[in-house]
């Protein structure tokens, strides 16, 4: 009994560490840097756990029940996924972030005259008042549409945890199979390290969205530059994993290598 007892603990705590991957740091960052509720950051962190840990399960019970052996193909396109959603993600910030952005004037020219000289200069038109309210667009009608209905806030990092659950799943198992022989206590270690990361990454959300409401809050444009600063970082660490298992690995050459991890 005092072995299970040391499983479920160990597996408790190591399934928080492993919230705190940079992976998936950078991914929930850039969903939650448009967030300032706590309440809906921690939803967001529970709801990416709760992805991760069903890919991590069922994955880990075929490779714990079944000795399923991954084709290195296969596991390094599990992870190539990952640098896609980070791509992604970190696009969705930026594109947000330019949206954003207000209109530059109109500048132009128009020639006109004092008596007999005629000449021109550039001038500007500030950008011209909507007649329409700024709430009736699409993408707000489909807010107050949509708010009421859970899955339109939780389903994208419910989607992020699940690829990013496909990706560690392998490496997961196969730690256990090392080191745990019973079938039944790791497949319990798993359940208990998918609860672990499910924590974890809540505190993560919440610890983010608290940060961001505090300086959005008193700077709004630092807090702007922040978000900014996540889809950049998000882009850019997307694109050096992509070169990693592509190139360095060799997902696209003729003699892959992949290693769990």
């Amino acid at each position: 009994m005092l072995g299970l007892i040391s499983i479920i603990v160990i597996g408790f705590f190591l399934g928080m560490r492993h919230a705190t991957d940079p992976d998936h740091v950078i991914a929930v960052t850039t969903i939650v840097s448009q967030q300032r509720s706590t309440k809906r950051a921690a939803l967001i962190g529970v709801f990416w756990g709760l992805g991760h840990t069903l890919t991590i399960f069922l994955v880990g019970c075929a490779i714990i029940l079944f000795n399923v052996v991954i084709p290195v193909r296969v596991g390094l396109a599990m992870e190539f996924s990952v640098s896609l959603m980070l791509i992604i993600l970190g696009g969705w910030n930026l594109a947000s972030f330019g949206r954003g952005l207000p209109a530059a004037p109109h500048v132009h020219v128009h020639p006109h005259s004092h008596g007999d000289f005629v000449h021109t200069h550039p001038h500007t038109h500030e950008p011209e008042a909507h007649p329409h309210n700024q709430e009736s667009n699409p993408i707000a009608t489909m807010d107050r549409t949509m708010a009421g209905r859970s899955f339109y806030q939780l389903v994208r990092p419910l989607i992020v945890g699940i690829v990013h659950g496909l990706a560690g799943s392998a490496a997961v198992a196969l730690l256990i199979l090392a080191t745990i022989r019973n079938s039944s206590w790791a497949i319990a270690y798993l359940l208990v390290f998918g609860i672990g990361t499910i924590a974890g990454m809540m505190l993560i959300t919440m610890s983010i969205a608290s940060a961001f409401r505090f300086v959005g809050n008193r700077f709004q444009v630092f807090g702007r530059r922040l978000a900014l600063a996540s889809g950049v970082i998000s882009v850019g660490f997307g694109l050096l994993l992509a070169y990693q298992i592509c190139v360095v690995q060799g997902l696209l050459g003729s003699n892959p290598h992949w290693t769990p991890h």
